[in-house]
């Protein structure tokens, strides 16, 4: 009776280490099965200026995993809340080669390279950890909606004359979606930084 109780708890925390272990893999957003196939949709190339006027493309998160945005510096109503969730974010891993930020700004025309500079060193963000990208209203609305799955939008009766959603999107080293959190809500930004260190972790093996 002894030994068969022994088992049973051996299987117990067999079973508590199993789950544990796959707790600790995120899923991908954009998985697509065909047939007995499994792939994973991706980020595609893409080529902005950042804050310094500098091209940044695809290539320059290659080594490392990164949360992406869409923003834009006058707006009026979510985008100081998220920037100030992810500003957090951004300290904790201030410095550490594998983690990136990437601000797309939805208004083109205002929001200049050296104006999102301004944004930038606003925030207390320096050098190009957190990458603030600008580039033509069709390949960063085609951006958002199509692949980071972000609703964004021009919108007149709009505070602020635009629409977008306050989601922080997170992408592994090889451009896979990995999670989505309303940047506004504190919860959901724990739970970003929570996720990233799985991310990170998931790397090491």
């Amino acid at each position: 009776m002894g030994r068969n109780i022994c088992l049973c708890c051996l299987l117990a925390i067999f079973l508590l280490g199993s789950c544990k272990d796959k707790q600790k893999r995120l899923p991908y957003l954009q998985q697509e099965i065909t047939g007995n196939d499994t792939s994973y949709r991706t980020i595609p190339t893409f080529q902005f200026l950042n804050q310094d006027s500098v091209p940044v493309s695809n290539k320059d998160f290659d080594q490392s995993i990164y949360v992406a945005d869409f923003f834009f510096t006058s707006c009026p109503t979510i985008c100081p809340t998220m920037h100030r969730n992810l500003l957090k974010i951004y300290q904790k891993y201030l410095d550490n080669p594998q983690v990136k930020f990437a601000s797309h700004t939805i208004d083109v025309k205002y929001d200049t390279p050296s104006r999102m500079k301004a944004y930038a060193d606003k925030l207390g963000v320096k050098g190009t950890q957190w990458e603030f990208l600008w580039g033509s209203r069709d390949s960063v609305y085609t951006l958002a909606e199509k692949n980071y799955l972000v609703a964004v939008g021009q919108d007149k009766a709009a505070p602020g004359g635009f629409i977008h959603q306050g989601y922080l999107v997170l992408v592994d080293k090889e451009k896979r979606i990995r999670g989505a959190y309303d940047g506004t809500v504190d919860e959901q930004v724990k739970q970003l930084m929570d996720d990233m260190d799985i991310l990170l972790e998931e790397y090491k093996k």
